[in-house]
């Protein structure tokens, strides 16, 4: 198989996941979305501004083209999980693709498989463990670039700690074995995200926000996350394995013909 075969596979497994991510999102997510939403609105409504500056705003708000929120919660969130899965599906194939035949005795689909749970761990699901998804009305305007910079350094970190522990895991292969191999790696990159997260800044911009509509949110943001890399990985494992599988069958059967 060819890279240009595992990227294919890649897209149309990324396609795949980010309807079935949009699916999850539309279902779990967005009803806690509009939730904080109500609570957003409801504390602006307690405080509101000066009449002059309500005014401006609404004359401003009146003028300005704004996206629905209905169109928020469907068409855009479509667009945005599927081109979301396409770029993950495109970036997980290639990087399948490099592994296949790097990675000890395992197969292409093993491998394949590998690629996909080593991707969501270092990009899905340690960097929410260190800063999780945040509603709306929660945290501070002014500090959404401080934020947005923290979370993607530390998902940059996470992933090239992720990428040196399978380099390393392979290289301790022969002298290890398997089973020490893999424990050394995964060692390694806990010891670098754990230091990395505790040097990190905390934020903590939570404020009086209700306990449990921030809770259901980051655990309909993580069930999501877990959905898109589920079904990524399972079917770009299965196209992966079944183009595997019917070349070890032509295989066979070269070498087959060539005994008569």
């Amino acid at each position: 198989m060819t890279p240009r075969t595992f990227l294919v596979h890649g897209l149309l497994a990324g396609l795949i996941a980010g309807f079935a991510a949009f699916l999850v999102s539309y279902v779990v997510a967005e009803p806690q979305v509009d939730a904080a939403i109500a609570l957003e609105e409801a504390g602006a409504a307690e405080h509101p501004h000066d009449n002059a500056t309500a005014e401006q705003s609404h004359s401003h708000d009146e003028e300005e083209a704004e996206v629905s929120r209905g169109t928020q919660s469907t068409g855009g969130l479509a667009l945005g999980t599927i081109l979301v899965g396409v770029v993950l599906g495109g970036a997980t194939a290639l990087a399948a693709a490099f592994a296949a035949g790097r990675l000890g005795s395992l197969s292409a689909r093993a491998s394949t498989a590998v690629v996909a749970a080593v991707g969501f761990v270092a990009t899905a699901l340690v960097p929410f463990l260190k800063y999780p998804a945040t509603p709306p009305a929660v945290g501070s305007g002014d500090t959404i670039n401080e934020r947005t910079a923290l979370y993607f350094g530390f998902w940059a970190l996470s992933l090239a700690a992720a990428i040196g522990a399978v380099v390393l895991a392979r290289r301790l292969l022969p002298q290890l074995g398997a089973y020490s191999a893999v424990l050394a790696g995964a060692g390694a990159y806990l010891v670098v995200v754990v230091v990395a997260g505790a040097l990190l800044p905390t934020v903590n911009e939570v404020g009086g926000f209700p306990a449990d509509t921030l809770w259901y949110f980051r655990i309909s943001s993580i069930t999501t996350l877990a959905a898109t890399w589920a079904v990524l990985g399972a079917v770009l494992t299965g196209l992966v394995g079944r183009d595997a599988d019917r070349a070890a069958e032509r295989l066979r059967r070269q070498e087959l013909a060539a005994t008569l």
